[in-house]
């Protein structure tokens, strides 16, 4: 059956959704744009949008309400793929992600909230295998550079040795622009759900709380200071480390273990060398960015000067049995919150409907999309993807 559109932007009036309505408004014009629409709560705050980021006129509105599901069931059925802002998605998802995958629709989101994303998969894969729905979380910052820089690095790793590099250390070497006030809200709602059922601590500190009947080997915690011998260099913990992780090892499940069963994975920044490196780890591991209410809350962010001036450079540092070292790097030419974020999820819903079939599930980007996500970010998205 065809649908309406090809992508429906959900919570375009937001702060990151009207960031991704610009980014398919100014990067798709003419014969190149796809068949896409602005969705949220108010018709007039749409409107207001749609004519503020200089979208045509002709560009179609859709109201749509995360508090009643029939006007969700409608838009899914409407869309081939509902691109959702709306979180976080704990208190906002679920009805959205039920409704995906009975309507067969394709979803993607910017979820970095594991405990959620596990209950959605035990509710709703089985439902989007059938239907062909395919679910993608995690489509921004956390995680497609972390996910599509371990891909990378073992496709290279498997191409020149004939085997996956087994243990595999994410680096964050610089970052310049600051986390999303949504991903703060995000986890603030996962700590609170905690507190409210202290079960799901656990499923927070499993690596392998995506990969249902796996349990990989033991992983690194990064989790306080170390000196890292393969680097020179002091590394402190990563903040969006325990999202990351959790999708690489189900990228890795997703793929038949590509990567290995004993693959094991960790994620921290390069504070520097020395005793100053030393220092400067150990002051970001005492760091709590949610102890503050400072920096953007849901619906607000810095300016475009701001934006555009962030970028972000990753280093994955395979190492193979014999000692040999395989560098794989990702970078991204905005800041990862909002420029590169909302670049990359605008990408991956069209990925979807231009690039690839697949069949349906919850999925994670690396494991469905794989290459031609890869080539579409770096060809449209100022990513770019190097392997030693």
């Amino acid at each position: 059956m065809t649908k309406d559109f090809d992508v429906i932007v959900y919570g375009a009036t937001g702060f990151t959704g009207r960031l991704v309505a610009e980014y398919l408004t100014q990067a798709y014009t003419g014969g190149d744009r796809p068949r896409w629409a602005m969705a949220g709560r108010s018709l007039a705050k749409l409107e207001e949008v749609r004519d503020l980021i200089g979208a045509p006129g002709d560009i179609p509105l859709v109201t749509a309400d995360a508090g009643d599901p029939a006007s969700l069931r409608a838009m899914a059925e409407r869309a081939t793929v509902v691109l959702t802002t709306v979180g976080p998605y704990q208190l906002h998802g679920s009805e959205l992600v039920a409704a995906c995958a009975a309507a067969g629709t394709a979803y993607v989101d910017l979820c970095g909230e594991p405990a959620w994303m596990r209950h959605m998969i035990d509710a709703h894969e089985a439902a989007a295998k059938r239907t062909g729905a395919r679910i993608v979380f995690s489509c921004g910052f956390d995680s497609i550079p972390f996910d599509l820089g371990v891909l990378t690095l073992q496709e290279r790793a498997i191409e020149r040795f004939g085997t996956p590099a087994p243990r595999v250390k994410g680096r964050v070497r610089s970052m310049q622009g600051g986390f999303s006030g949504g991903t703060a809200a995000s986890l603030k709602a996962t700590l609170a759900a905690a507190a409210r059922d202290p079960s799901l601590l656990k499923l927070l500190a499993s690596p392998f709380a995506l990969t249902p009947g796996f349990t990989g080997p033991h992983q690194p915690t990064g989790l306080i200071p170390e000196y890292d011998t393969t680097l020179q260099s002091w590394v402190a913990p990563f903040i969006m480390a325990p999202i990351n992780t959790k999708n690489v090892h189900r990228t890795n499940f997703l793929l038949g273990h590509r990567y290995g069963v004993d693959f094991k994975y960790d994620e921290m920044m390069v504070a520097g060398l020395g005793e100053m490196g030393k220092a400067a780890a150990e002051a970001i591991a005492k760091l709590n960015p949610l102890a503050s209410d400072k920096g953007p809350k849901p619906g607000e962010g810095p300016s475009k000067e701001e934006r555009d001036s962030g970028h972000y450079d990753l280093l994955f540092a395979g190492l193979m049995p014999d000692g040999t070292r395989l560098d794989a790097v990702v970078t991204g030419d905005r800041d990862p919150g909002y420029g590169s974020t909302s670049k990359m999820i605008a990408e991956t819903a069209l990925c979807l409907v231009q690039d690839i079939g697949g069949e349906g599930g919850v999925w994670t980007p690396g494991a469905l999309m794989g290459h031609a996500l890869r080539e579409r970010l770096q060809a449209k998205a100022g990513l770019t993807f190097t392997a030693g």
